[in-house]
């Protein structure tokens, strides 16, 4: 008997496109020095998942220097205290992911991982996969560039500092050995993309919260900003550290409720997570860390936006002076 294949569906199909015809004129539309191809081959990324019409050029910069065909997808878990999930990486068991009018299959890697990880460090959580966005978003541009691409995707809920840490330790153990059986060039044949917005700012239409510590005028958002690159240049650039990595959950993460952010950046556990693993598998491979390479800083607003109404697309959220969410394209080699 044939196996039925299950597939996970798209759930944002107004930032993100939905159709192949849709995503071909979000290229089209990308500025040239965005749409430019890479000359480098990146290990590791940091991509945004922000709507298109806002951050697609800093998309096709980021994904363009990841080429290989077995990408290990690492996410946001927007919607984790749904299902009061935390301190537990989450993965699927979907065999496909839509992706506009195609589809691109799971590794059987991920299988192979999950039967070698510690039981007690995840779970199997096909309703967060589901509604959870950060990761669709991304698919279209690696399957763009990659055309037999696999996927692993990963969720990462609330999880402390410390657990990340061992996880990532455990994660990069059991992919060194299974590269190692099956002759697995880093960043030829398997690549690490994290999904990540930078600061989510304003006083307006952000569920009744005020983001905005520097205030909403021209002084207090480049405030904001700022202190965005200075995160971004102490703690995600340049050679990797533990140290750089866990300033980075200091600066985003309250230190008294890991829940809670201190700095208002969705990616505050996708990205320690995903840069402990994708430095360690490096260290364990190469006996050395990974180095980030800064590709893009850029903001919802002011921003050149991308127009995307005629294509039966639109914005999931304002972009205005007063809630504005920013970008960061990075990567690792």
């Amino acid at each position: 008997m044939v196996k039925k294949m299950k597939t996970r569906h798209l759930v944002d199909t107004v930032g993100f496109s939905q159709y192949n015809r849709q995503f071909d004129s979000i290229i089209q539309r990308i500025g040239p020095k965005d749409k430019k191809p890479s000359k480098k081959l990146f290990k590791a990324a940091i991509c945004p998942h922000d709507d298109y019409a806002y951050a697609a050029g800093l998309y096709s910069k980021t994904l363009s220097g990841i080429k290989a065909k077995t990408i290990i997808l690492i996410g946001v878990a927007h919607k984790a205290r749904k299902f009061n999930l935390e301190n537990k990486l989450v993965f699927g068991s979907f065999d496909l992911w839509k992706s506009n009018d195609d589809v691109i299959p799971v590794s059987p890697l991920r299988d192979e991982l999950l039967k070698q990880l510690p039981k007690d460090i995840f779970i199997v959580h096909d309703s967060m996969m589901q509604l959870e966005h950060s990761l669709e978003a991304i698919n279209p541009f690696l399957k763009r560039n990659i055309k037999d691409l696999e996927i692993i995707p990963v969720l990462v809920p609330y999880t402390t500092y410390e657990k990340m840490d061992a996880y990532a330790g455990q994660m990069a153990a059991v992919v060194y050995k299974m590269m190692k059986e099956k002759h697995l060039k880093y960043g030829k044949d398997l690549a690490v993309v994290i999904s990540n917005d930078a600061i989510h700012y304003g006083n307006t239409e952000w569920g009744g919260s005020d983001l905005a510590p520097f205030g909403v005028d021209s002084t207090g958002n480049t405030r904001a900003k700022q202190k965005d690159l200075m995160i971004i240049k102490e703690c995600l650039k340049g050679k990797l550290t533990n140290e750089k990595i866990k300033k980075f959950n200091t600066y985003t993460v309250d230190a008294n409720d890991f829940r809670k952010y201190q700095w208002t950046w969705c990616g505050r556990y996708s990205v320690p997570l995903g840069l402990l693993f994708a430095n360690k598998l490096n260290i364990l491979i190469e006996k050395q860390p990974l180095a980030g390479t800064f590709l893009g800083y850029r903001s919802s607003y002011p921003g050149d936006h991308i127009e995307v109404k005629d294509l039966g697309m639109g914005t999931t959220a304002p972009a205005t002076n007063s809630h504005w969410v920013s970008y960061v394209g990075m990567g690792y080699q």
